[in-house]
């Protein structure tokens, strides 16, 4: 009984600050991007592209609604969230074979299946960002609890 007590303390914590800790997330995310393309040199592929298309303007937008304490933010967030993780779903889809290579957008260029980085024998770049997408859409959902408890 007193472990459920503190996981709700927990999941109202984190509903509570749920646009920051998206904030976070999408920061990490963006940096992890950067660093890949920049540093390590991995070229994007063209689920790669799409998918920052979807992550980077969130950023702007999470930080707009912390500063403007809109209610809805989490609805402008989600929009472009889920974009992102249908198409990371996708990639991912492609990735470990599930999809034939043929289904792949890449057909100039670099490839969507292109293995660049296997940590653990599993992670790789479309899985991070299929996890950081994911992320986010929890948060937005215990944000939106949150903003409906703060309404009773």
């Amino acid at each position: 009984m007193l472990q459920c007590i503190h996981m709700k303390k927990v999941i109202d914590l984190v509903s509570k600050n749920a646009l920051y800790l998206a904030l976070i997330q999408v920061i990490v995310a963006i940096l992890g991007s950067l660093y890949f393309s920049e540093i390590k040199q991995y070229p994007p592929c063209v689920l790669c592209w799409y998918q920052r298309i979807a992550m980077y303007p969130l950023m702007l937008i999470l930080i707009i609604g912390i500063l403007t304490k809109d209610k809805l933010t989490h609805y402008y967030v989600l929009s472009l969230t889920f974009i992102g993780w249908l198409i990371s779903i996708y990639h991912n889809l492609l990735y470990y074979k599930v999809l034939p290579e043929a289904a792949a957008p890449c057909v100039a260029g670099i490839s969507c299946t292109t293995k660049y980085i296997e940590w653990f024998g599993f992670v790789t770049i479309p899985l991070l960002a299929f996890l950081g997408f994911s992320t986010i859409i929890i948060l937005m959902f215990l944000h939106r609890r949150y903003i409906r408890s703060e309404q009773n």
